[in-house]
């Protein structure tokens, strides 16, 4: 589970190495946390490329993204359990697009149901 002030990796190629999760975007009353396929408002923590000019973002940017991997257990309907080993998002503009053209290593089957195969079909493998 995801929640506020927590640091995600970034697994595309925006530029972006570390985000701080500031706010869920999530339908509900106040949600504390999300998981797999939920959106959230963060902040650009460190950056990847060492040449700055060459990002598509900056340190201290506030960015959307989307969850593709987590950590804790996902129960699946048929079910199966995943687990990941890492908290990992895909960064995205306002109108809800892939900022990077590449997603590194793979995503979750669950961002189908959510309306997400773009990324699904820029990723390496799906689980």
């Amino acid at each position: 589970m995801i929640k506020n002030q927590t640091v995600l990796n970034v697994t595309d190629n925006s530029g972006a190495k570390f985000v701080r999760c500031l706010k869920i975007l999530k339908k509900g009353s106040r949600p504390t946390y999300c998981s797999v396929g939920d959106i959230i408002l963060g902040s650009v923590i460190k950056l990847r490329l060492k040449n700055r000019n060459l990002s598509k973002v900056k340190k201290g940017d506030l960015v959307l993204g989307l969850i593709v991997r987590s950590r804790p257990i996902i129960k699946r309907n048929v079910g199966l359990y995943l687990s990941f080993s890492s908290n990992s998002i895909i960064l995205l503009t306002k109108q809800r697009k892939p900022i990077g053209t590449r997603v590194l290593g793979v995503v979750a089957f669950e961002l189908r149901f959510k309306k997400f195969s773009k990324i699904l079909s820029m990723a390496k493998g799906i689980v």
